[in-house]
């Protein structure tokens, strides 16, 4: 291993993407400059795989993804899935019985033979409506409806994705953390107000054992990771030094080694591109 050898990971949204959730013509250029320096650099988020790699495309990233919150470790030079934490049967059967006895919408995303479809049953309710088109606009994404999600087969299933009000979420919530084998992440959508998401994937990832995974396999000494959100405190359990954005909540700021300008102004970029050039800490 490397002594040196340093990699920075940072959550997409609100941490390096913006307010329009897109990487700003700033922070693409810094990165690129920083990369062919040398700097490593890549990012977990909660996002789909699919979209992570459009958003990303103009950024010549050295180091796999992480995604789906841990989920899938992508390799975005060859184009392909490094490793996959799909959910077992008996978890997926369990989860949809749940899911069906409440009012809800969600989607159930099916990863094989390196191609990612989500399927859903019903649109009915707004939120996830408004991503599903949003989604198949912006990142060209796969839906399928089926009649019942009970009837797709169950063995590549790799994440459910919740998006409704804490009212409608939280009793969900509440049903689901009994079943073994999920991993679960409520989060408060801070770009949407009133708005959140609830995601059930496998109890065997988690975006701090995809660094760890990435840390080991790639040789890096030292982890320095960037976050805004609840579902980044995993991530800073695996890094060595952990920051904040400006405009996270402030739960994460406690938990933060270092604060960094918010999103809007390209603190993720900024100071990577200071620590990196002084080696040392800002």
């Amino acid at each position: 291993m490397d002594k040196n050898k340093t990699l920075y990971i940072s959550d997409l949204d609100g941490t390096l993407l913006d307010r329009n959730s897109e990487v700003s013509v700033y922070s693409k250029s810094a990165l690129n400059g920083l990369i062919s320096q040398g700097v490593h650099f890549t990012i977990a988020t909660g996002r789909t795989t699919d979209a992570a790699i459009v958003i990303m495309s103009d950024i010549g990233l050295n180091v796999p993804i992480i995604t789906f919150n841990g989920v899938v470790i992508y390799n975005v030079r060859n184009k392909s899935f490094e490793k996959v934490y799909r959910l077992d049967s008996d978890a997926v059967k369990n989860a949809v019985s749940i899911l069906k006895l409440f009012s809800v919408s969600w989607l159930m995303y099916e990863l094989c033979d390196n191609e990612l479809i989500a399927y859903y049953d019903s649109l009915r309710h707004k939120p996830i409506n408004d991503f599903v088109e949003d989604r198949k606009a912006r990142y060209n994404s796969t839906f399928s409806h089926v009649e019942d999600l009970r009837d797709v087969f169950t063995d590549h299933i790799v994440y459910f994705t919740l998006i409704d009000t804490y009212e409608r979420i939280k009793p969900v919530y509440d049903a689901l953390k009994v079943l073994p084998n999920i991993n679960m992440a409520m989060v408060d959508d801070t770009s949407i107000n009133g708005l959140w998401w609830l995601e059930i994937y496998s109890a065997e990832a988690s975006k701090e054992k995809a660094i760890m995974y990435i840390r080991e396999k790639y040789g890096y000494s030292e982890v320095i990771g960037f976050g805004d959100n609840y579902n980044d405190l995993p991530m800073f359990k695996a890094c060595d030094i952990s920051v904040a954005v400006n405009n996270a909540l402030d739960g994460i700021k406690t938990a933060a080694d270092y604060i960094c300008e918010a999103h809007d102004d390209d603190g993720v970029v900024k100071w990577i591109a200071c620590r990196s050039q002084n080696n040392a800490l800002v």
